[in-house]
């Protein structure tokens, strides 16, 4: 739960969450994380370093696929694994970063969704009349959310892709907070490129999203790539921004959901059996 946007729900403080790209810090910086006024900047060496701005005492902080991390709680000692991030022949970088005036939960719930490829990404993403969400699995492993054997028509997938294809998709949700995809990589027919939404909740209802890139494309620059995927993000933009209410509602009756939300159901009971309620709109609270 919240008091003027300051969580005080441990579920979600006891949490790491991605500040910024470690190659974009440049002075130290001072910003909110759940509510909180905090800073941050890097150390000697590149060290991490986080601190409460009320009174400088220092906050949890590391450094992991190429962001610095931080806690206002009591985290657990690593992040969650992306073990694509261990193999050489990957492209690894931040595609971008958007402030959003929408909750944490909101995102990651879009982010999940792919019903809406052909209308907000038309010509890219999707396309009409290739509109049919195709049944899918959704599991659970080792108490992460896993959406398995999705797949969709895409006109162009990636920015290496060459023609239209039926791309795979996997979904993962390793965080409350944050959300995996693994796709159909171009020109790798029995590989997968990952990418993620790792989301900086400056309080319950504003947050900065930054796309996460693990890439097996030795064509494009990464300008280009970012170029590619900042057009995603940026079609995302309106929709998210007019969201209502900007908060997750989690009562299963709030928003009624269709055969293809199966993703974001579970994501949506998943954060009710974690005891979540910042960000979100408890079920049963009205």
């Amino acid at each position: 739960m919240s008091v003027s946007g300051v969580c005080a729900d441990p579920v979600v403080r006891d949490q790491w969450y991605a500040l910024a790209a470690v190659d974009e810090i440049g002075a130290d910086v001072s910003t909110r994380l759940l509510g909180l006024p905090i800073g941050y900047g890097l150390g000697p060496g590149g060290a991490a370093r986080a601190w409460r701005a009320d009174d400088g005492a220092p906050i949890p902080a590391r450094v992991s696929y190429g962001y610095l991390w931080a806690s206002v709680g009591e985290p657990p000692a690593e992040v969650f694994d992306v073990p694509e991030t261990r193999e050489p022949d990957r492209r690894i970088f931040n595609a971008g970063t958007l402030g959003l005036a929408v909750s944490a939960p909101r995102a990651v719930e879009n982010f999940l969704d792919i019903a809406h490829f052909p209308y907000v990404h038309r010509g890219l993403l999707g396309d009409e009349p290739h509109t049919e969400v195709a049944d899918y699995d959704v599991v659970d492993r080792d108490g992460e959310i896993w959406a398995l054997g999705c797949r969709f028509h895409q006109p162009r997938a990636a920015a290496a892709s060459t023609e239209e294809v039926v791309a795979q998709y996997q979904y993962r949700v390793p965080h409350p907070y944050c959300a995996m995809l693994y796709k159909s990589a171009p020109g790798h027919p029995d590989r997968l490129d990952a990418m993620g939404i790792f989301t900086h909740p400056l309080d319950d209802e504003r947050i900065r999203a930054h796309l996460f890139l693990c890439l097996l494309d030795d064509v494009n620059t990464d300008a280009t790539i970012r170029r590619f995927q900042q057009t995603i993000l940026a079609q995302d933009m309106p929709i998210l921004e007019n969201q209502h209410p900007k908060r997750l509602p989690l009562d299963p009756r709030a928003e009624t959901p269709v055969r293809c939300d199966k993703t974001a159901i579970a994501y949506r009971r998943w954060l009710s059996s974690l005891g979540v309620t910042y960000g979100v709109i408890p079920a049963g609270a009205g």
